[in-house]
């Protein structure tokens, strides 16, 4: 395995994963190289974040009305796709522009790429989802078994990397630790308001229709500006700073010892090895 793919997949990764679509979905679309969440609290308004965020992809009178439509399903999905194509490079442009006081966009340059690269194979393994069902419903070379296996491992595949995006933000996190929780807002307005203008309420009714349309994109921006509090208070890692000035989270650590240092007192005395005691010691 070269030091690239390490990088990105790690080493968990083997013949027999393939066997198991969401951990090579995982590995794809959680790579080594996305920071892990900070601490507990962060992790949990994330994971409350990417239940808000998928219903807004998915769109909510799926879950309202009940009716689960599969085909409907991956155009929403794609749909969200075109725009986070857009909507992405355009919100990490402005948050550039905000940054170039205090930094460089050189600095970020390898992050930048990785997050399109993420985001583009996303894209594409929507696409060949999409491809694959439109050839089961219109006849395939493909042997029929062949053909529903392959589906089957695509499904879940891109459904189980759906929720490593949702959580990450293509790798958003690895440039700065704010943005999937700030593009997560943004994209979910976006998908939300043109139901608003052109009043498309799939059957519901004026309050019902406006009660779920803003429901999830509302829901999800306050989770994001708590997590984004909980990670300037405790942290000190701002919207609006640069990257590169940002201080480094704090490690994780266990309780805090009696001399008060969450780290542990650097100039206590060791451990007394055997036989080298005090001679005074009763």
């Amino acid at each position: 395995m070269t030091d690239g793919r390490r990088r990105w997949l790690g080493d968990g990764l083997t013949m027999r994963s393939f066997l198991k679509p969401h951990r090579v979905a995982k590995a794809v679309f959680h790579p080594a190289w996305v920071p892990e969440p900070v601490d507990s609290t962060v992790e949990s308004l994330k994971r409350v974040r990417i239940i808000c965020g998928t219903i807004a992809a998915l769109g909510v009178y799926t879950f309202v009305e009940g009716g689960f439509a599969f085909d409907e399903m991956l155009r929403n999905m794609l749909t969200a796709c075109l725009v986070l194509l857009l909507i992405t490079p355009l919100s990490i442009g402005v948050m550039l522009y905000v940054w170039r006081r205090t930094g460089t966009v050189r600095q970020l340059r390898a992050p930048l790429v990785k997050s399109l690269i993420l985001l583009l194979l996303f894209i594409g393994s929507v696409l060949l989802l999409m491809t694959m069902v439109s050839m089961g419903t219109a006849g395939t070379l493909l042997p029929p078994l062949l053909s529903a296996v392959v589906g089957l491992w695509l499904t879940w595949f891109v459904g189980a990397g759906a929720v490593h995006v949702c959580g990450n933000f293509f790798g958003t996190a690895g440039v700065h630790r704010c943005l999937p929780p700030l593009l997560a807002s943004v994209t979910t307005w976006l998908m939300a308001i043109p139901d608003l203008l052109t009043g498309d309420l799939h059957g519901l009714s004026l309050t019902l229709g406006i009660v779920f349309i803003l429901g999830a994109p509302m829901t999800v921006t306050g989770i994001a500006l708590l997590e984004m509090n909980r990670l300037r208070r405790r942290y000190g890692i701002r919207l609006g700073a640069h990257p590169a000035t940002l201080p480094p989270p704090l490690p994780p650590h266990g309780p805090v010892p009696l001399s008060g240092n969450p780290f542990g007192n650097p100039y206590a005395p060791g451990p007394v090895p055997p036989g080298q005691g005090s001679p005074y010691a009763g």
